[in-house]
Formats: structure tokens, C-alpha cells, sequence
């Protein structure tokens, strides 16, 4: 789906791409479905808001188990490097010994990134076994420990002098064999959307040549995303939402198959026929009025990406593993709740096992769902709206506010685990509520 450019008496081009990449526009979306969702206007689910204060306490009681010093993280991918209690990041701090603060961080961020691009939905089949301690994991943290090991033994360089590095050659020259192998994928273990992973690597490698301003000339490096941010920054501050701009701009050109503006590819971006309706709704509203008021009215006929719903899930994903690196380089980031929370099937599955989202149709639950389906559009944004309300009914309950307790540290705490925590109590192998059909590139 190809919009054209917007009239330029509304909006120009640049503003409209800029918007649905923003974590405003997530909200803004989001919020137009929960609220047709509280007038029970949405096709496929409804919002009961009673269930909030339950809710709550259920996240509560995960989070005080797993943090009963109450010291919460960040949601990022740092904690799935330390599962099972093996401490992985201290093996690779020796292995940086001797490197600057700075390229410390260059290489953490291009370990991030890459794991992060691979951390889609595994599937409920898969497993990796960790030949250095003989543990078994799976989901997300068995790809977690699986990016690990493939960034370490040199998996996505291309120089075999520098393996502890993530460079435009080493994804390109990435197969699909060579992951597979790293990932242990075979007949018996099947990895949801290896294709697809691969090619989503590969992308990067081509768009880290298409930036030298972001990551580099001599050797362009997902890593040095690091001394962009730096310069971005002023008086050692740094907007969290530049750090998502800046992830949206470098990776945008990865994303396969995705909506487009004007050829400008969209990401995690998607249709949704209610907003359809309500953008043509207003649209005759302004026509009527402008008639009335004896305006032009010819452009009020030409479609715009109102019907658009922005998540950027994975870019956000990326963006909160990004933070702790630049914080250990002395610089504040601000803004920390200007991010959404995550739209992904954890979170998700939280609010529909919990009775705060519930289905319309028993055959949702029976049938895999592709991402751009209406079914999966509205169940993830209402999951955005209701993961804010969720964290101000933690706050309420806790005596404490959005500085102290801010949302990435509750999906850590945390909604993400709750979700897990209840599909494992109400469902055989712990899968979501809902299942989907993945390529490997969104959730």
C-alpha cells in the first residue's frame, strides 16, 4: 500500500513521515482505536476497564518477587544476556579489556542491535542448547544467548582480526546456513521466520552504507551509531526520542514489505479500517463546513495515512537496549516516558488473560493471524493505551511517579514477565492467547 504525498495546504511530505515515526503519533493512533474500543465500536475486542486494578496487583506482585529490592532495570536486551544466572557480559568486558569507554560502547551497541533485530517470535518449537554451559533456552532468551554466541565467535564481521564487531560487510556476506548453524535450527528444532531474519540483516548491512554521516565510511558499523548520539546530545543530555528518531532513520530501509509513503518504507506500520472511517467522517465535516464557508474543498477527497496505526515494536525494543550503554558514558537521558510501551504478544497476552481485554469471537483464539491483520492492529494498540493506564495504576498503588518508577523499568519489572507468568498458568508450553502467523521481523 503506496500513499501519495499529502496536499501541501495540509501537510507536507516530510512532516507526515516524521509524525508516524514518532512516539506521539503511537498514541495518537493507539488512543483513536481505545477509544472506540470504550464505546464498544471496534470489531474484533473490547476494553473492560474494571479489570485495571487487578491487573495491577498481578504486575505488582511479579515485579516485587523478581525485585524485592525494588532496583528494576531497564526492559532491554542486557537482562536476557545474564539468563541462568551465567555472567556473559563480564566474559565479553574481558574480552574488551583495554578498549575506550567509547568504543566499549560502540561495540555493546553493535551487539544490541544485531541481537535485537533477531529477537522476532521463535516460535513454541524451537530451543538452543549452549554447548559452554549445557543450559537450554528458549524464546526470546534462547535467541538472546544465541546472538551472543555468534557475535562472539565473529558470526557478523568480516574481519577475522576484529570478531567482537558488527560490520556492513560481515551482513551481507550473513547466510542463511551460517544462522541457522548459529541458531541450531534443523527439521526437528524449527526457528520461526529464519528467512526472514537473514534478510533483515543483510538489509542492515546494505543501509549502514547508505548512512556514512550515522555509522561510518571506512567501516561502516551499527556501533558507531555511538559517536552520532554523542554529538545529538547537549550539556551530557539526551532525549530518549532521539534515540528513536535515530534508530527510525538509520534502520528504516530494512523493513520488508511495509507500507510506504511516497517509496519512503514506514516500518511497523499499519491499516486499520476504523480510522478509515473516522478520517473520512471528518474529512465531510470539513467539507460541509467549507462549503458552508464558500472554501475549496478539492483536497478533502484525496486519501491521506490518517487509517495509519505506527508501533516501531523492534525499533523501540532496540532503543531502550541503546540507553544503558550511552548512560555509562556520563549522559542523562530525558524523556524516558515519551516511549511507548511495547505492543508485542507478552504484554498483549497480559491484558487479554486478565479479563482487560477481551475478545468479541471465540475463532480469534483459534486461528493464526497474520501482523497486518485487523485482529492483531487492534489487539496492539489497544495494548499501548492500556500499558499507560497500567503503569499509572502501579504508580497510584505504590505512592510514587513516572521519575521513580518510569515505564521502561515496569515492562521489565513487570508487565512483560506478568505476561509470560499467566500464559504459563493458563496454557500448555506458556504460548500467547493469540496466535500469529510471523516472518521473523515484528514481534
Amino acid at each position: 500500500m503506496n500513499f501519495p504525498a499529502l496536499p501541501s495546504n495540509l501537510q507536507s511530505l516530510k512532516e507526515a513521515i516524521a509524525y508516524l515515526r514518532s512516539p506521539k503519533a503511537i498514541r495518537d493512533r493507539c488512543g483513536q482505536l481505545f477509544e472506540l474500543a470504550r464505546q464498544d465500536k471496534l470489531s474484533h475486542f473490547r476494553c473492560d476497564l474494571t479489570q485495571l486494578e487487578r491487573v495491577a496487583n498481578y504486575v505488582i506482585q511479579v515485579m516485587q518477587e523478581q525485585y524485592p529490592d525494588g532496583q528494576i532495570p531497564f526492559h532491554s536486551r542486557w537482562q536476557h544476556f545474564e539468563v541462568g544466572g551465567v555472567p556473559r557480559l563480564a566474559q565479553m568486558d574481558r574480552m574488551l579489556a583495554g578498549l575506550s569507554s567509547v568504543d566499549r560502547a560502540v561495540t555493546q551497541f553493535d551487539l544490541a542491535i544485531a541481537s535485537v533485530l533477531l529477537d522476532a517470535g521463535a516460535g513454541d518449537r524451537w530451543l538452543y542448547c549452549e554447548r559452554e554451559t549445557d543450559l537450554i533456552f528458549q524464546r526470546s532468551e534462547g535467541l538472546a544467548v544465541a546472538s551472543f554466541r555468534m557475535f562472539c565467535q565473529g558470526a557478523f564481521s568480516s574481519d577475522a582480526h576484529q570478531p567482537l564487531q558488527v560490520d556492513a560487510q560481515g551482513l551481507q556476506n550473513l547466510s542463511e546456513a551460517t544462522l541457522a548453524a548459529g541458531f541450531q535450527v534443523s527439521a526437528e528444532n524449527p526457528l520461526v521466520g529464519l528467512a526472514g531474519r537473514v534478510a533483515l540483516l543483510q538489509k542492515l548491512g546494505r543501509s549502514l552504507l547508505a548512512f556514512p554521516q550515522m555509522f561510518g565510511d571506512d567501516n561502516p558499523r551499527p556501533g558507531n551509531l555511538v559517536h552520532y548520539l554523542l554529538q545529538q546530545s547537549h550539556n551530557q543530555q539526551l532525549p530518549a526520542t532521539t534515540v528513536l528518531h535515530t534508530v527510525l532513520e538509520g534502520l528504516g530501509n530494512i523493513w520488508s514489505g511495509r507500507i510506504e509513503i511516497a517509496g519512503v518504507n514506514l516500518g511497523d506500520v499499519w491499516y486499520h479500517s476504523a480510522l478509515e472511517q473516522e478520517s473520512s467522517r471528518k474529512r465531510a465535516e470539513e467539507a460541509k463546513e467549507a462549503v458552508f464557508n464558500q472554501l475549496p474543498i478539492t483536497n478533502y477527497q484525496l486519501p491521506t495515512p490518517d487509517s495509519l496505526v505506527p508501533f516501531h515494536k523492534l525499533s523501540q525494543w532496540l532503543t531502550y537496549s541503546l540507553l544503558e550503554p550511552l548512560q555509562a558514558l556520563g549522559l542523562e537521558i530525558t524523556g524516558l516516558d515519551d516511549l511507548t510501551g511495547l505492543p508485542e504478544y507478552r504484554n498483549g497476552g497480559l491484558c487479554l488473560d486478565l479479563g482487560l481485554l477481551q475478545a468479541k469471537r471465540s475463532d480469534i483464539f483459534r486461528q493464526a493471524h497474520s501482523v497486518d491483520s485487523e485482529i492483531v492492529v487492534e489487539w496492539r494498540s489497544l495494548t499501548v493505551i492500556l500499558l499507560d493506564l497500567i503503569a499509572d495504576e502501579i504508580r497510584r498503588q505504590l505512592d510514587t511517579d513516572a521519575a521513580q518508577l518510569p515505564l521502561v523499568k515496569i515492562l521489565q519489572g513487570g508487565t512483560w514477565s506478568a505476561g509470560r507468568r499467566i500464559a504459563a498458568e493458563l496454557r500448555p508450553d506458556g504460548v500467547p492467547p493469540i496466535q500469529l502467523q510471523s516472518d521473523g521481523t515484528v514481534f
